[in-house]
């Protein structure tokens, strides 16, 4: 039987027509592959960083050096993944949000995923998230190999990621607080392995 990719489309949560290398603040939350906790602990309300958190932690502040479109705002590593703010820069005079486009009032939609050729485009949100999960998973593999830790099947992050345009400054209020807050609701945290 021949290959047929419509057969193994996947539906895509990304906003129908909106450009991902435009700039504003977006929302990202990354998960380990099944929510394995190789990242560190909560304590106390505090996260305490494994060395593999500590260099997901590296590789996330170093976004910037490696894409210079990209500004950090609020990040945490948990247990079993990263929620991050990333602002893609604007040009001199530009307002840092960019309103959503009239009859796009979601965030996540279900729209038909298109099938690229030749990969990711660059300086999207997706290039960039692309880039630092390869990245983390080199480098946790090489560790692996160099200190012993322990080795993963398959991927080490889960297929794809969440992510949330944050369309006014309310918005990135919101998700700030929601960020920095995140380890002291890690018992009610949807990416608690109890609760998954």
């Amino acid at each position: 039987m021949p290959f047929n990719p419509d057969a193994r489309r996947r539906r895509s949560v990304r906003l129908k027509g909106w450009d991902y290398a435009s700039r504003g603040a977006y929302f990202i939350t990354i998960c380990v592959q099944g929510r394995e906790c190789r990242l560190g602990e909560i304590a106390g309300g505090k996260m305490r960083l494994s060395e593999a958190g500590a260099m997901v932690h590296r590789t996330w502040e170093e976004l910037p050096l490696r894409f210079p479109n990209v500004g950090l705002d609020a990040f945490v590593v948990m247990p079993n993944h990263l929620h991050g703010i990333l602002v893609l820069k604007v040009r001199r005079g530009e307002s840092r949000i960019r309103p959503l486009e009239a009859g796009g009032s979601s965030p996540l939609h279900e729209g038909e995923h298109k099938v690229r050729p030749y990969g990711t485009l660059p300086w999207t949100i997706g290039r960039i998230v692309q880039a630092f999960k390869s990245t983390v998973t080199r480098r946790y593999a090489a560790d692996v190999k160099e200190q012993g830790w322990p080795p993963f099947s398959g991927r080490f992050w889960q297929r794809n990621f969440y992510e949330h345009i944050l369309r006014d400054e309310a918005e990135w209020d919101r998700a700030r607080e929601y960020v920095l807050h995140n380890p002291l609701e890690w018992a009610e945290d949807e990416n608690h392995p109890q609760n998954v």
